[in-house]
């Protein structure tokens, strides 16, 4: 009996776009993310994966937007241990589930490069999408910094095809 959620053999019409978003000298390539789940890059939440210093994943849901300039960006405290994590192994992966078809996904395994967000320019960009004041997020002291994403691999799957 075919059945994807418990791995029971199911006819195979699976639709999985992947591709390489390098060079062969690892110089990241303009990402251009595929058009199928394009819209994706518009929901609400992901969920980012980052390693920890004990080798070990560490999963978080958060908010992220895809820039004017066709980046991946996200805004985050910079006390946080997801931050910390970003500044040892910048290697992550974000993974977007589409909510009206769990059976479909975008994930973006990228190189992480993370920037002072001091004066908030970006955060407040982030939190106009939300319609939320990240500033009211931290703590006093703390700031932010916007994480950019440069992926080295998309994988753009749909299970119910």
């Amino acid at each position: 009996m075919c059945d994807r959620a418990f791995n029971r053999a199911c006819p195979d019409t699976t639709t999985s776009l992947s591709h390489d978003v390098t060079a062969a000298n690892g110089v990241p390539l303009m990402t251009t993310f595929p058009e199928s789940h394009h819209e994706l890059l518009q929901t609400d939440a992901a969920s980012l994966a980052t390693i920890g210093a004990d080798g070990f994943p560490q999963v978080t849901a958060l908010w992220f937007l895809l820039d004017d300039d066709g980046e991946v960006k996200i805004s985050l405290n910079a006390a946080r241990q997801k931050t910390k994590n970003l500044l040892s192994r910048p290697e992550v992966a974000l993974f977007i589930l589409d909510r009206t078809n769990p059976m479909r996904y975008l994930e973006i395994r990228a190189r992480a490069d993370v920037q002072p967000d001091e004066a908030y320019v970006f955060a407040d960009k982030v939190g106009k999408k939300y319609g939320a004041d990240l500033r009211k997020m931290d703590r006093p002291g703390e700031h932010r910094v916007v994480v950019t994403l440069h992926p080295v691999k998309i994988n753009a799957v749909d299970l119910s095809r």
